[in-house]
Parts: structure tokens; sequence; C-alpha cells
């Protein structure tokens, strides 16, 4: 469901009205969205589902503290992005050598923003098996990040936000964002050669 600012702003009134059925709408317009950027940032299933849904519980208890200087979407995004990094101090302390178990390819967000795309537009087993490999080194490498190369390269070239929005989210400059986004792509490709043993052109 897309909203223009008309519907936005009177989503906004119901929200802060305390209208139980624009939660829901809420939820709706917004639920993919946030789960897939909760996933990418934990790279868990189970957590992403959890933080998707405590991003509407804080969205709709903080409402009133929304401005209006930005997006809803955005405003959306840096609570789910806060919580996020305080989930994964908290993970990070209580589990300092679990590691990360990412979903099979079906069961996931797409790593890309290829909308529409489906399993059986891959015609062969072996090229989906090499595609999902490669996948999987990829979300490797992201989650290798520093945490905040990893969050501007998600919400950049994973959720196509602008660098303005993203500053927005983070909070810092547009000039570090693009800074970070610049260091992530960096990194990311020589973690991904590394991996696969061979130079990305």
């Amino acid at each position: 469901m897309a909203w223009d600012e008309r519907d936005e702003a009177a989503l906004i009134e119901r929200l802060r009205a305390r209208d139980e059925a624009a939660f829901n709408d809420l939820v709706r317009a917004y639920e993919r969205r946030v789960f897939g950027l909760m996933l990418r940032m934990l790279g868990r299933r189970e957590e992403a589902e959890d933080l998707a849904q405590e991003v509407f519980v804080q969205v709709f208890k903080a409402i009133d503290q929304f401005r209006g200087d930005s997006k809803l979407s955005t405003w959306i995004y840096r609570i789910g992005v806060n919580l996020c990094k305080n989930h994964t101090k908290y993970m990070q302390r209580r589990h300092a050598n679990e590691q990360d178990e990412f979903e099979p390819i079906a069961d996931r967000a797409p790593m890309s923003a290829a909308k529409g795309t489906t399993v059986g537009d891959i015609a062969r087993p072996d090229e989906m098996l090499v595609g999902r490999q490669i996948e999987h080194v990829v979300q490797r490498a992201i989650d290798s990040l520093d945490p905040e190369f990893k969050e501007a390269l998600i919400l950049r070239d994973v959720e196509d936000l602008s660098y303005e929005e993203i500053a927005q989210i983070t909070g810092v400059p547009d000039g570090t964002v693009k800074s970070r986004i610049h260091r992530a792509r960096a990194q990311l490709k020589a973690a991904v050669e590394k991996a696969l043993g061979e130079k990305i052109s």
C-alpha cells in the first residue's frame, strides 16, 4: 500500500487518536519493508520478526513525537535502526561467540530490489544453486562490515534510500553517509573477493 501526503497525514492523525484500525493500516503498509530491514540488519529471521513487531509498537506509542520533519517511513526506519543497534549490543553481550543463521533464499526478503522476480525465473537448478551460494557469501560479507558501514550500505544499496533520508535515519551528516557507503562498498568487495578467491571487476 502506497501513501500520498494526504493519506499519510490522515493516517498520522488517526494514529494520534489511538485508532486501532490505523495501527493495522500502518502495519499493512510498512511491514514488508520493515521486516526486510530488520532481517538484513540482524541476519536471523525469528529476531527480525520480533523486532519488526516492536518497531510498530514503538511507532504507535511515540507517534505524538513525530514532528513531520521527514517522511513517516524515514521516521519508522530510524526507530527500526535504533532498535536493531540496541538489540545487537544486547545479543553481543549475551552470546559473544554465537554465529548467525541466515535463512534460505526462498524464506527471505530479496537481497536486491528486483521485485517481481521469482524462483521460476531461474531456468536451471545449477544456476539457482550458484545464485544461492553467492548470495550467502555476500550476506556473510555484509555482516562482517563495521556496524556503521553495514547500516549505511543496507539503507542505500538494499533499501534504496536517498543520502538525505539515510542522514535523517542515522543522525549523521550527508558527507559522513557518503563516506561510510563508499568505504562499506570497498570493504564488501574485498570480503567477497576473499571468500570467492577471485577478483570482481
